[in-house]
């Protein structure tokens, strides 16, 4: 067996993925590379790890338990690279994050510094929805999460980072009223939804529900990015964070409809399971993060104080 650690980790890559096209795009290889190492990774072997069926990509059982294995190796590696870190007097080892999607415009900005102060640290951070975010949690695969909503079963410490404002948000050619619209205005709109599991969703439906608003869902979309094109090019109106929507704010691509209750407020926050052990790295950015906040906030959100 003359198998490379490159292949190792192309290989957990298409795993994860279940795409050559994706892995490719997330490894920032070309296809072709990709698929050159997966092919000779795949001559080791009598026994295929993926197969075609209809141009879908599937991992074979055996694929998956050489991926386990693989996995092994590549954390035992990583192991090796911090404790040589570790002896050089350097914070080094891995960071786990789940990131519910909109929470892409607020994390990196409380991530930068830390991991720039601090070489020996890895990054990993899955963006996903809320669901998958409170699941990883509780499964223990991450070392902390980054939320609006808090779950309600689930026992948490958690630490507030940012204000987190959503508003009804119509594409340029919406009118603006002199006063804002009463609730009932939500009668008469077609709205755009996110998918189910989608914190935003959920606070949508929580306001809907509180003021006995019945109103019509035109679609739901899996994404803020999608959901944004589709009020943009005028296929309706949606309830969205003001965070994901600066720059089409300033364009003027999208307005803010003012209504009577807007804008839902709450928070941005990272949390992490009560009772966690948490690691060096772990403990380090908590501190981090609880002295350079107020800072971040200022510096790169204080925008939001003008809506």
């Amino acid at each position: 067996m003359n198998y490379t650690l490159h292949q190792l980790q192309i290989f957990l890559k298409v795993v994860e993925t279940k795409s050559i096209t994706k892995a490719s795009e997330e490894l920032y290889l070309t296809q072709p590379a990709v698929s050159i190492q997966m092919r000779n990774l795949q001559n080791q072997f009598e026994i295929p790890l993926t197969e075609v069926v209809g141009r879908k990509l599937y991992i074979t059982e055996f694929g998956f338990e050489i991926a386990l294995i693989a996995q092994r190796i590549i954390d035992e590696v990583d192991a090796i690279n911090y404790k040589t870190l570790a002896f050089k007097g350097l914070l080094s080892g891995r960071l786990n994050f789940s990131v519910v999607s909109t929470g892409k415009y607020v994390m990196p900005y409380f991530l930068t510094d830390f991991l720039r102060n601090n070489k020996g640290i890895d990054l990993n951070m899955e963006v996903t929805n809320k669901s998958k975010v409170i699941s990883s949690l509780e499964n223990n695969e991450v070392d902390f999460a980054l939320v609006s909503v808090l779950p309600n079963d689930v026992k948490l410490n958690s630490e507030v980072l940012l204000e987190n404002k959503l508003y009804l948000i119509g594409n340029r050619e919406a009118v603006i009223p002199k006063t804002p619209y009463e609730k009932s205005i939500f009668n008469d709109l077609q709205l755009i939804y996110r998918e189910e599991g989608s914190a935003t969703r959920l606070v949508m439906e929580q306001f809907f529900e509180k003021n006995e608003i019945k109103v019509n869902m035109k679609m739901q979309l899996t994404s803020n990015e999608a959901v944004k094109q589709a009020v943009i090019s005028g296929l309706g109106y949606s309830i969205m964070p003001l965070i994901g929507a600066k720059n089409e704010l300033e364009t003027k691509d999208l307005q803010i409809i003012p209504v009577v209750g807007f804008p839902i407020k709450s928070d941005w926050r990272i949390i992490w399971l009560k009772g966690k052990s948490l690691s060096p790295v772990a403990l380090a950015y908590l501190e981090f993060i609880k002295k350079e906040k107020n800072k971040i906030s200022e510096t790169y959100f204080s925008w939001i104080n003008a809506f």
